[in-house]
């Protein structure tokens, strides 16, 4: 199965509770965080909520 590389490339500051949350459900704390996860549904859902915020690759 395939992975997703996400990082973090703008700041949560000023964003709402819930990208937040999400940003945080992923791993991702400080502009700059890498994380590793699963290609699967709700890893996309997750970051089309903060898709503004992040950037993703394929790993």
């Amino acid at each position: 199965m395939a992975n997703l590389k996400i990082k973090l490339v703008r700041s949560l500051v000023g964003s709402q509770k819930g990208q937040i949350a999400t940003a945080h459900s992923l791993g991702l704390r400080k502009i700059g965080a890498e994380t590793v996860q699963p290609d699967n549904d709700a890893t996309k859902g997750k970051i089309a909520k903060i898709s503004h915020l992040v950037e993703v690759t394929e790993d």
